[in-house]
């Protein structure tokens, strides 16, 4: 299925996927994830965390070896939660594109997009190149755009909302 890309669009997910990582906690890193039909209707979300049943405790997150080891990722608690063919489907991620290890999930899921903020973290460079490497090779479209534009909008949109309720 064709999709057409409606920067309008992607940056509104782009925002949602901001707020949802505002859920996650986790110290260093908050990330996002949504799952969009081609037609705009929200499949799933998730945020990265600790399973629900293990107690949400900071000795997790301040342990990086424990935290990397029982953490999951954004993009996996939206797939776990959608429950559904994903087939064609969209991911908007915040703040960057998945890792290389959500990546393969993500085209074994068949997401045939995925739009993320640019990377401006440099520890995460080499990994999310073999993440672009691989979307890439297995015919993924990956559309980027500044964060600043993300920001933008969620900007505008807070800004609009005080005004309607002042």
């Amino acid at each position: 299925m064709e999709q057409t890309i409606n920067k309008k669009w992607d940056i509104y997910f782009l925002v949602e996927a901001l707020l949802i990582s505002t859920r996650s906690k986790d110290p260093s890193t908050q990330v996002g994830a949504i799952i969009v039909k081609p037609d705009k209707r929200i499949v799933s979300k998730g945020y990265n965390g600790l399973p629900s049943e293990m107690e949400d405790d900071y000795i997790h997150y301040n342990n990086r070896e424990l935290k990397y080891d029982t953490i999951i990722h954004a993009e996996e608690n939206a797939l776990i939660f959608a429950k559904q063919d994903l087939d064609d489907c969209i991911l908007y991620t915040w703040p960057f594109l998945p890792c290389s290890r959500c990546a393969s999930k993500m085209i074994q899921a068949g997401i045939k997009r995925i739009v993320a903020p640019r990377n401006d973290v440099e520890r995460w460079e080499k990994n999310l190149s073999l993440s672009k490497k691989s979307l890439t090779e297995c015919g993924i479209a990956i559309t980027e755009y500044p964060k600043r534009n993300v920001l933008n909008e969620l900007e505008y949109v807070v800004g609009m909302t005080r005004c309607k309720i002042t």
